[in-house]
């Protein structure tokens, strides 16, 4: 491990210490499973105190970049984060800015054909069999009539996720995730008192057998059939609740 660290100045030492530790991790300096030195180490190559060098970890704690551990071969460690340690981040992130850009249903439903739509052709060429097997799983869940309108949409959530991953193009999976794992919850759940369980469930079937034949062309047709639907159906809460409220 290849760490060089520099004294700081005096002013916000703790957002200092950790902007620095954060760039070493962005950079590759630090890498995933590494072991930061001790607090006394870090505080001797900062010229800063203990306290200090406490806040600075909380800081990067905070952001998921570093995990502690107890016990002998404990201490503080870069951490390896994958799309289920930043499906929360992601979550709110991508719902705060669609929320306070007031970015219009249409951009956000085109933004994730395209990229769905990609996801697909790389899935027909690349997917494998355990791909299909979490997408026939998800497929399966939302067949069984008795689960709630929440299972429902965890289950959709879960095969276009299977859908993703099956490109595998981890950088295109991860920008896929603040679609999948931010925004189609909300809308199902706006949507689901409306939408009809068989409608999807016929759009999923014909889109898992397109993946399995490797024909791109028709799961990008499936793709833009079951986002038309959706936005009909948003267009349907919409308007009921304008009636509503005239």
């Amino acid at each position: 491990m290849s760490l060089e660290l520099e004294p700081i100045n005096r002013s916000s030492l703790s957002k200092q210490v950790a902007d620095q530790l954060q760039e070493a991790i962005l950079e590759g300096s630090l890498k995933a499973d590494d072991r930061l030195p001790t607090e006394d180490e870090l505080a001797k190559r900062f010229q800063v105190s203990r306290p200090t060098i406490r806040e600075a970890l909380k800081r990067l704690a905070a952001k998921n970049l570093i995990r502690s551990r107890r016990g002998p071969s404990g201490g503080t460690f870069v951490n390896h984060l994958g799309a289920d340690e930043l499906s929360d981040q992601l979550t709110t992130a991508a719902t705060l800015f669609v929320s306070m850009n007031q970015i219009e249903m249409d951009d956000l439903s085109r933004a994730r054909y395209e990229l769905e739509a990609i996801c697909a052709d790389l899935a027909c060429a690349q997917r494998t069999d355990e791909d299909l097997q979490k997408m026939q799983q998800a497929l399966a869940t939302q067949l069984d009539s008795g689960i709630s309108p929440e299972q429902f949409c965890a289950a959709d959530v879960e095969l276009h996720r299977a859908l993703a991953d099956a490109s595998h193009n981890p950088m295109l999976s991860f920008i896929m995730y603040t679609q999948i794992e931010a925004l189609q919850p909300v809308a199902n759940m706006i949507t689901y008192r409306f939408r009809q369980r068989e409608v999807i469930i016929d759009q999923h079937q014909r889109l898992l057998q397109a993946i399995e034949q490797r024909d791109s062309q028709t799961a990008r047709a499936i793709l833009k059939e079951q986002i038309d639907y959706l936005n009909q159906l948003q267009l349907a809460v919409q308007n009921n609740r304008n009636t509503s409220t005239s």
